[in-house]
């Protein structure tokens, strides 16, 4: 069983997907090709969002927002400490510092209500991850940051194509970035990424940054960075974009299949009523995850975890943590989730037999582990 099977997607889509390559081959514009422009203009067109920029990656997304922003040495920039590291690499990368706040239990995602009181004259903007394939509370998070004059960047690498009260992932805030990366809802078949803003100054920036801040060609107004989407990662993503929407149905028939025959045997997902989820992941937490997944490995099922150690607790922000006084216990709620989620094998072509066979192994060993205490 694949945890992701991307090859079963690719025998689906076979002729499109080398349609689309064949046609960069055919016209040789392998950087910024027509095709990267098609599809800026389809995702925009898709978010609402009034601009969108097509990145090298995800990582590349969120760097080039913060850069837009101006962010660097002496700012600070409020995220969560539960989420894959490039939330916080970029904050760090820019020389600015990287503050935490703990995440919400249910959703994972950051508690607008510990957000306030972690805010200093010093922070610039509030970096929010829409987790698993849920978007964050983007208009309490708004909220705070309009009464304190801060930008928001949606970091919706795990979210696109997930809705938040009607609006699409992405485009709830001053600049959302997602990602391409194989294994997300929609993804490339490399690295590839792309922010989203209404801002026409931040579009013009990001557009520039992305290609060595280049305003025109050998004409250089800013610092800037190799950020360019390929235009055959831009092709492939076209092609898996017609199937998109029927990709993210059967994840939830499959998400609403794995939470209905789990019952309450262990903590599933849950979607707010206001919200739905791309399901990049499907996560469940567990008491004895060790036991349980290497029950599921024995069984042939494959794991992972999303995230086992929260970035305040990584060693590369020991210093920071010393200077912030941060310590094992100081993001309570981050740390117990770090400690319990398991996620399941999730994708668009599980059939109701493989979910059933993950769920009767994870109920199994569930049991077992509850037996050998």
């Amino acid at each position: 069983m694949e945890f992701v099977d991307l090859k079963a997607q690719y025998q689906r889509l076979k002729p499109r997907i080398d349609a689309r390559i064949q046609a960069v081959l055919d016209h040789g514009r392998f950087i910024l090709g027509p095709e990267v422009q098609e599809l800026e203009s389809l995702l925009a067109a898709r978010t609402g969002a009034h601009h969108c920029i097509a990145v090298a990656s995800g990582t590349d997304a969120l760097l080039l927002a913060l850069m837009a922003l101006g962010i660097g040495p002496g700012d600070e920039v409020l995220t969560t400490p539960f989420t894959f590291f490039a939330t916080g690499e970029m904050i760090t990368l820019l020389g600015a510092t990287t503050t935490f706040t703990d995440i919400d239990p249910v959703t994972y995602n950051l508690d607008p209500a510990r957000v306030e009181a972690a805010i200093t004259p010093r922070t610039r903007a509030i970096l929010p991850v829409s987790l698993y394939g849920q978007p964050a509370d983007m208009d309490a998070i708004n909220d705070i940051a309009l009464r304190h004059n801060l930008a928001v960047i949606e970091d919706a690498a795990q979210s696109f194509g997930a809705l938040y009260k009607g609006r699409a992932s992405g485009n709830l805030s001053t600049i959302g970035c997602t990602s391409f990366f194989p294994s997300k809802p929609l993804g490339a078949y490399g690295d590839g990424g792309a922010c989203f803003t209404n801002d026409d100054a931040l579009a013009t920036a990001m557009l520039e940054l992305r290609n060595h801040g280049q305003s025109g060609r050998y004409r250089h107004t800013r610092i800037g960075i190799n950020g360019r989407l390929d235009t055959l990662q831009a092709a492939i993503l076209l092609a898996k974009l017609e199937v998109f929407d029927e990709e993210l149905a059967a994840r939830d028939r499959i998400a609403q299949q794995y939470t209905a025959l789990l019952g309450d045997a262990v903590q599933t997902p849950r979607v707010l009523p206001n919200r739905t989820s791309a399901w990049a992941q499907y996560t469940i937490e567990v008491s004895d995850r060790d036991s349980v997944a290497a029950a599921l490995h024995e069984s042939g099922i494959p794991t992972a975890v999303h995230y086992p150690t929260p970035l305040h607790l990584q060693p590369v922000y020991a210093e920071l943590a010393r200077r912030k006084r941060w310590t094992r216990g100081s993001f309570p709620v981050a740390e117990f989730a770090a400690e319990r989620v398991l996620s399941l094998p999730m994708h668009p072509y599980l059939e109701p037999a493989h979910v059933e066979r993950v769920t009767h192994a994870v109920l199994a060993a569930v049991t077992s582990s509850a037996s050998h205490p």
